[in-house]
């Protein structure tokens, strides 16, 4: 197995550090927004690592088990893709110290700790960029970029490669050995200050070949140490156990956007889409994937779907019951809402008034069966074709050993009556989620479903 096996039973929970919680006021950089503003391209509003570290009681009780942050290294932007200095912490987030100190605390409530690797790029305040600019083609930095010609223009116009073109992303140069070196050094410090994954932005950008060497020294330090690449469609050519364990699953979002959100596919298209997906990777990808709903890169579900809190409430049902590891973005388990970037990086809320409660619950309960039945995490999973009749109602079950789950969900706004084939010789099943004993009869389970809503059935 390639995988870390602690994957298979995570609960992810995806955190934008300014937006998060502001817990220390004193490393607030200028011009900090009042929180719960709009956000702006450009603003901050203070969020930092002893804010999560604050709120880390609110995310046990939630039933997180591991923790994606967005870039925490130096950089001058809110969002940090644009590395100044990849071994320090930012300074308006906190110290190495105290990073230290936030994996330690996250540990001892056995929250795992995931960290995005931005190695395609860097800003243009990096040392080694400033270097170039100084200097021209005589830095030593000077083929650690793409540059056309000297001496270095401004970002605005730049005469060097940049990330899409933006002059205030200089590309890398990864196949330069001393780049190679530099990244390698900085992977083996974040991987021996004690985290459990990293988070890789724009890996197709980054030769195969940089990534195979750098899963080698990663995991001779952290021989558990989880790698997921930020890639959109198919992942199949990292995802072959030298470069790779999984990806931010996208392609799963884009099939619940269609089936619940939307209403586009029927439930029969619903069950290809996914089986496609699965059918591209080996086993152990599957079970490591990140199944979002949405990201800092999308709009909030929530805002896509209109408000709906029921579809809302069905898509995370869905989530927790499928094969991979369900991730949270900060703040649907309360409804938050947002457009594109960057309204769907505001502020999080805190004031509990303004929190929808019962979907609250409903995450938290979710969470809870989710760990209770090994099944949902580990089970097989096969679907279970219905009727022509039964157009937007999906089925599917989860088999572990002996253990079996039935989950079903009524994707329509009526009530179905349904009934499902039970073998052996129990004469009841439960409702995993309400505990609630359901009769067989004649070697069938039957009940009513009522109208948006999920169930899922131990036998």
């Amino acid at each position: 197995m390639f995988t870390p096996a602690w994957v298979t039973d995570a609960i992810f929970y995806q955190i934008f550090p300014d937006r998060f919680d502001n817990g220390d006021r004193s490393n607030d950089p200028a011009a900090t927004q009042v929180w719960g503003d709009r956000p702006t391209g450009g603003g901050v509003f203070g969020g930092d690592l002893q804010g999560i570290i604050n709120r880390l009681p609110y995310l046990t009780d939630l039933g997180i088990t591991a923790l994606y942050l967005n870039p925490v290294f130096a950089a001058a932007s809110n969002h940090k893709y644009n590395a100044t200095d990849y071994l320090l912490i930012d300074p308006s987030f906190g110290t190495n110290d105290l990073f230290k100190k936030f994996v330690d605390e996250c540990h001892a409530r056995s929250i795992r700790v995931v960290i995005d690797g931005v190695f395609n790029h860097v800003g243009t305040s990096h040392f080694a960029f400033v270097d170039v600019k100084e200097k021209g083609a005589a830095s030593q930095y000077a083929a650690w970029f793409n540059i056309f010609s000297y001496p270095v223009s401004e970002p605005q116009q730049p005469n060097y490669e940049g990330w899409w073109g933006y002059g205030s992303l200089p590309k890398l140069m990864v196949a330069n050995p001393d780049v190679q070196k530099y990244l390698f050094d900085v992977a083996r410090y974040w991987t021996g200050m004690g985290i459990d994954g990293w988070r890789l932005d724009v890996p197709n950008e980054v030769p195969h070949a940089f990534w195979k060497e750098w899963r080698k020294i990663v995991r001779s330090v952290n021989p558990d140490c989880y790698i997921v690449g930020e890639l959109w469609q198919d992942a199949s050519p990292w995802l072959k156990g030298d470069e790779f364990d999984a990806t931010m699953n996208y392609r799963f979002r884009d099939a619940c956007l269609d089936f619940f959100c939307r209403t586009k596919i029927s439930g029969d298209a619903f069950h290809k889409s996914l089986a496609d997906t699965r059918a591209l990777y080996a086993e152990e990808s599957n079970y490591a994937m990140q199944n979002l709903i949405d990201s800092h890169d999308t709009e909030r579900y929530l805002t896509l779907c209109g408000g709906d809190i029921e579809k809302m409430k069905l898509t995370a049902f869905f989530q927790m019951a499928y094969l991979g590891a369900p991730m949270i973005y900060y703040g649907d388990e309360i409804g938050m809402e947002g457009d594109k970037d960057p309204d769907c990086r505001r502020t999080m809320i805190w004031d509990e008034a303004l929190w929808n409660k019962d979907l609250r619950r409903h995450y938290v309960k979710l969470i809870e069966t989710r760990k209770k039945y090994a099944t949902l995490r580990r089970g097989k999973i096969g679907p279970i074709l219905l009727a022509a009749r039964f157009k937007n109602i999906v089925a599917f079950e989860r088999i572990d050993g002996d253990d079996r789950m039935i989950v079903v969900l009524n994707n329509t706004k009526k009530d179905v009556s349904l009934s499902f084939e039970v073998e052996g010789k129990k004469t009841t099943v439960k409702d995993a989620l309400t505990g609630a004993a359901l009769h067989i009869r004649k070697g069938h389970v039957e009940f009513d479903l009522p109208a948006m809503s999920g169930m899922m059935i131990a036998c």
